[in-house]
């Protein structure tokens, strides 16, 4: 989803070096009693930072809900951000299997760029100094342009398989996206899937994202692919304590393992 916007293009000096780059990360995890706020809430809460909205904020989320609303065939009541998430949770319940969801999310994202764009892209772009010329022009423009989806986010370095570390990664403070949601389903089918098979397929653009579901940042890194989907560690991330989707199957059923995220 994260595609919306990278429609500009421009030379953009290779910035790559041999040094590596580690990004220290700590993550909590609690439980607490029903009513009580529990230790990931309060200091998600406490290190919070609001993103101001820029002048073509409202336009990008306009033109990706409508995308889809075309693609589900239903639209949320509610307006701006919330209606967004509602209706991606029902193209989520929408779909058959996780591979129906992913596919359909793919097909936003395409929808998005005029006719071409796309292909001219991974034609003439993605094959510049290696691929790293083309990791580096959509990791800017993923900050220049995503905010609105995902909330405060800065360029950083990340390492290659080559060996060295380039300036094409992401880093996404707090997914506003997934805080919304509060769903790991929502996050892996209508998010982190899709967008990596977006970028690679039919944009040239390797990505692996990993989501952290204990302080709800996540990374992005053009260049670097990902593993399959059924190889992907994030399958094994149990629900987050307050996903509905998990809050309601316990109300339905309190003896239904609940574990793993029912959309995963």
């Amino acid at each position: 989803m994260t595609a919306l916007g990278i429609v500009v293009g421009g030379a953009v000096p290779v910035v790559c070096s041999s040094v590596r780059n580690h990004r220290f990360r700590v993550s909590f995890s609690s439980s607490s009693s029903s009513g009580s706020k529990t230790v990931e809430q309060v200091r998600i809460a406490a290190t919070k930072s609001e993103y101001k909205p820029g002048v073509f904020d409202d336009l990008f989320l306009n033109l990706f809900r409508n995308k889809l609303v075309q693609e589900v065939g239903w639209d949320s009541k509610k307006p701006g951000y919330d209606g967004l998430v509602e209706t991606a949770n029902r193209l989520m319940m929408k779909g058959t299997s996780n591979s129906d969801t992913v596919e359909a999310t793919v097909r936003i994202l395409r929808s998005l760029f005029p006719p071409y764009l796309l292909e001219l892209y991974k034609m003439l772009i993605a094959p510049l100094g290696g691929g790293k010329v083309a990791a580096m022009m959509v990791a800017r423009v993923t900050v220049l342009t995503c905010q609105w989806l995902m909330g405060p986010c800065k360029v950083n370095s990340v390492d290659l398989p080559d060996g060295t570390s380039c300036s094409s990664g992401v880093y996404v403070e707090r997914c506003k996206y997934l805080e919304e949601s509060k769903c790991i389903g929502i996050c892996t089918n209508t998010c982190k899937f899709p967008t990596q098979t977006f970028f690679k397929d039919h944009m040239g653009v390797p990505l692996l994202m990993e989501p952290n579901f204990g302080d709800y940042s996540c990374q992005f890194k053009f260049g670097v692919l990902p593993p399959q989907p059924e190889d992907d560690p994030v399958l094994k991330e149990p629900c987050l304590e307050a996903c509905p989707n998990a809050t309601r199957r316990r109300m339905v059923a309190r003896n239904i393992d609940v574990t793993a995220c029912p959309k995963t």
